[in-house]
């Protein structure tokens, strides 16, 4: 086991080396120039200005060796400064990323929640009533991409009937509110962002339970456990359900990373605060240590994530070995 976390950590590493160099490259092969974007608001500033801003910001060097000073400090876990801000990389994405991570993992575990029964119960009744309006449902919930079920909800349930907030994580007068006054003011700035988030899972995760557990209800073992008098709901839950855990850990480990780093389309319409609002903002203005900090940790959050979905398979099914 060991021996294989060392394996798979170090094959990580190169690969995380070579993600930043890419991003590196790409941002650097990118039209326009940040000195430009930056002076854009001084008509007035000669080539001297230009070239001592360039400087300033290490612009001056050749592309491999400002990549080199960027992982030297990366070692120290130092993504450097932001080039638009000059504040750490490290303290905005700290700032930013628990408004992300709270509705990806308020998400992730309603999805986790709802999915599991609508799936397991889909497949026990399969082509009944329930099977058929839960997968017309589902495929058109999936169907529709998140962005446009914002659109629909900040539309009707934001401004037409006014029920919830549409921009930002709190209200003006947050800070005059009790206790209980804040809590119930961010619950409901969370709701529409919330149900963005979840739609799409939900009806994924739904799906594949269904599909995963028709494919293993005909095995042999489950005709054996059924033939041995053992009630349907043992044989479903704990027979069949377990052994499609399995692909359900490893699909968990795959959509876990990009739930935490954001969407910037549905955080941009949301007006909240998270990972992906930073992103864009750093896009936006070529903020070059930004970006790279944002797809580092990104990159490492699927390789950690996908690591631990790996050793989860020993868990869910002692047959696994990773000696």
């Amino acid at each position: 086991m060991l021996n294989y976390i060392i394996r798979r950590l170090l094959i990580g590493l190169v690969t995380l080396l070579g993600i930043t160099f890419v991003t590196f490259l790409t941002i650097e092969s990118a039209p326009g120039d940040i000195v430009e974007l930056m002076l854009w608001e001084r008509p007035d500033a000669t080539e001297a200005d230009r070239e001592r801003l360039r400087k300033s910001l290490g612009l001056d060097k050749p592309m491999v060796v400002r990549y080199g000073l960027w992982v030297r400090k990366l070692v120290t876990f130092d993504f450097g400064e932001s080039i638009k801000t000059g504040e750490p990389v490290t303290t905005m994405i700290r700032r930013h990323i628990w408004p992300t991570a709270s509705v990806g993992i308020i998400s992730l575990a309603l999805a986790f929640l709802l999915s599991i029964p609508i799936g397991l119960y889909s497949a026990v009744r399969q082509g009944g009533f329930f099977d058929r309006i839960m997968s017309t449902s589902l495929y058109m919930l999936y169907s529709v991409p998140s962005y446009i079920i914002g659109m629909v909800l900040i539309l009707y349930l934001g401004v037409k009937l006014d029920w919830f907030p549409i921009q930002g994580m709190y209200s003006d007068n947050y800070e005059e509110l009790s206790f209980f006054g804040k809590f119930a003011d961010q619950a409901h700035h969370y709701v529409l962002i919330t149900i963005c988030f979840t739609a799409g899972s939900l009806a994924y995760y739904s799906r594949f339970v269904r599909q995963n557990l028709l494919e293993v209800v005909q095995q042999d073992f489950i005709r054996t456990a059924r033939a041995k008098g053992l009630s349907e709901f043992r044989v479903i839950i704990h027979h069949a359900f377990r052994n499609t855990l399995i692909p359900f850990v490893s699909l968990l480990g795959l959509t876990l990373p990009f739930i935490l780093s954001g969407s910037v389309i549905l955080e941009h319409m949301f007006g909240w605060p998270g990972i992906g609002w930073l992103y864009m903002e750093s896009v936006m203005s070529r903020d070059v240590n930004a970006i790279m900090g944002l797809n580092f940790m990104t990159a490492a959050l699927v390789l950690v994530c996908t690591l631990l979905a790996d050793l989860a398979y020993g868990l869910v099914d002692p047959r696994i070995s990773h000696d």
